[in-house]
């Protein structure tokens, strides 16, 4: 075989190897019953993950191929040339290249990938393009991870043309481009700048990335987390000139696909970051407790925008934040802010449950739908509890404030809140007046907002009001509240999800003077919709459905929005139908909702 053929049949065999799993099946067994784990040595350490029952085999049959195309590279290795060493006494020491990045993408290499991974792979070998990749999003939301990804599929020789610099805020344009001038010069191919929003200079040079090397054949990616900073970037320096690739948004599909956590519960309480966070890895999880979620809110989101904000037009782009940013106001701003539209969410929950005991609806028929039937709610004065959530609002004492956090600064926030892909609003419709809409806020991550819900609830159980109740009263208490909470953000999520998979049909909350549809699919080009009522129970019983099936919110429905052609309950328990009313698992649902 000729050496051009050996290296090619190497390069092949290392792709191969690198999309395999290493390491060993191991069990260990816990009150009789067997639990199964991959092991694996990576950096003279020894990792062990928990491995489903039903993966087993396929983890197996995957170990036991990738040991015999070692086996097959290693005697291929034999017949080839030692290759030649290049100078990398040119580079920084914030530059990495060649066999570096193979430790460096070693402990990736078994993570199971997320699905903009592909966008991201077609880009690094595909057709050369004058045009940068530009992968962004908030911490944690798997940027660095992508990238040690392909780096763990690269052959030898492919490594041995790629380099990774890491940013720092010490650094400049000017000497990234020296950096990259001397990559250019040893033949480099792909080049990848992480947290490179970091340079103060980034949003007005950026354009020097595309102009200049990409036009020379070299593929370029960026990531970083300042995402608004790209923005501004994309909007003038790289205008028409980056492909951009946002993060931020994590599905309940790929919770459970790639973390391999299987719960929408789990999603509720830490979806929102790649993080391990779930049934076997809570310890690990971001919004575990309030603490690490404000910390995250802080750095991941407040500093996010003042940076990109200090950073963008020489500080001539703050507008009314402005006078927040001079008194050193702003990142406490930002996080009131946050905290607000979640403090405001748990209001409406309670709020919401307060008035369905005021409409006359009876105690029984609201706990056929809770999953913890419980009556110690009937004993609390709600509007007290309503009013202790209202003081709870405020997350810094109006007294402290040099300046007041006007309409005008809450509502900038929120926009570059939503540039951040952080929150979405989804309309709310009323019939018969169609003239009156408003909105509600969704938050992209679950986690985050249950984090300070929760944070909240448990401080309302200190209060004076539940004094006289006991431990177990009390507990009981939190529960349902939580529940009532879960129930609501499982609409929210569904909503949310629904409308991006959906961008060319409307997606909203139909409300009527009494009851509503949590939700509908409008589709204009048909002249149809599917109506939809969300609950946290795993129990199908007929006051679920029957707004579904009330006549006169049906005709009203089609008169404005065409047939229905659908009704439906998304619910925890398995699929069926009554009354014509088909119930589908929450789960199954989102796992198959592209273009619903």
């Amino acid at each position: 075989m000729k050496q051009t053929e050996l290296q090619t049949r190497a390069s092949m065999l290392e792709q191969k190897i690198a999309a395999l799993p290493a390491g060993s099946i191991g069990t260990k067994t816990i009150n009789g019953k067997t639990y199964f784990y991959h092991r694996w040595t990576e950096n003279k350490k020894r990792h062990e993950k928990y491995l489903p029952a039903q993966e087993v085999e396929t983890m197996r049959t995957q170990i036991e191929q990738r040991k015999l195309l070692e086996k097959e590279l290693k005697e291929l290795k034999k017949q080839l040339p030692t290759p030649r060493m290049r100078n990398h006494s040119v580079f920084s020491a914030n530059v990495r290249t060649g066999a570096i990045l193979r430790s460096f993408s070693a402990n990736v290499r078994n993570f199971r990938k997320r699905e903009c991974f592909q966008e991201l792979h077609d880009f690094v070998y595909g057709e050369p393009q004058d045009r940068i990749f530009i992968l962004y999003g908030l911490r944690r939301t798997g940027k660095t991870t992508l990238i040690r990804q392909i780096f763990a599929e690269m052959s030898d020789a492919e490594l041995a043309q790629a380099a990774f610099i890491q940013i720092s805020s010490k650094d400049t344009l000017a000497r990234v481009n020296r950096e990259l001038k001397a990559l250019e010069s040893q033949g480099m191919k792909y080049v990848f700048l992480d947290e490179v929003t970091l340079m103060e200079d980034f949003i007005e040079g950026a354009a020097s990335f595309s102009d200049v090397f990409t036009a020379c054949g070299m593929k370029i990616v960026l990531s970083g987390t300042d995402s608004l900073g790209f923005l501004f970037a994309e909007d003038e320096q790289l205008y028409d000139r980056c492909i951009l690739l946002h993060t931020t948004f994590i599905p309940y599909r790929e919770f459970e696909s790639v973390l391999g956590i299987h719960s929408i519960d789990e999603y509720i309480r830490y979806g929102g970051t790649m993080s391990l966070g779930g049934i076997h890895y809570n310890e690990h999880s971001i919004f575990s407790s309030k603490e690490s979620t404000d910390e995250y809110i802080d750095t991941a989101i407040a500093r996010n925008i003042q940076h990109s904000l200090r950073c963008y037009q020489y500080e001539g782009h703050f507008r009314h934040l402005k006078e927040l940013y001079d008194k050193n106001e702003l990142t406490s701003a930002i996080n009131r802010v946050v905290e607000d539209i979640n403090h405001r969410f748990t209001l409406e929950v309670l709020t919401r449950d307060f008035k369905s005991h005021n409409l006359g609806i009876s105690a029984s028929n609201l706990r056929r739908d809770r999953q913890n039937p419980t009556d110690i709610l009937d004993r609390i004065d709600l509007p007290t509890v309503i009013q202790n959530l209202r003081d709870l609002l405020e997350t810094r004492n109006k007294a402290e404030q040099t300046v007041v956090i006007s309409q005008v600064h809450a509502d900038e926030i929120k926009e570059y809140l939503h540039l951040l892909d952080l929150t979405q609003e989804v309309d709310i419709l009323h019939l018969p007046d169609v003239s009156t809409k408003s909105a509600r806020t969704l938050i992209a991550q679950p986690g985050l907002r249950y984090a300070q819900a929760d944070a909240l609830i448990r401080s309302l159980l200190l209060d004076d009001t539940f004094s006289a109740l006991s431990l177990s009263e009390r507990t009981a208490v939190q529960e349902r509240i939580l529940n009532e909470i879960k129930g609501r953000m499982l609409e929210d999520i569904i909503l949310l999800e629904t409308k991006l998979a959906n961008p060319e049909k409307q997606v909203f909350i139909l409300q009527f003077p009494v009851g509503e549809f949590d939700m509908v699919i409008f589709d204009p080009a048909a002249a149809s919709c599917r109506i939809y009522e969300i609950k946290h129970s795993a129990e199908a019983v007929p006051f679920q459905y029957r707004h579904l099936i009330d006549r006169d919110k049906c005709a009203l429905t089609e008169h404005r929005f065409g047939q229905i052609t659908g009704r439906y309950v998304l619910y925890r328990g398995p699929e069926q139908v009554i009354e014509n009313v088909q119930y589908i698992n929450i789960e199954h649902y989102l796992l198959n909702i592209v273009n619903s």
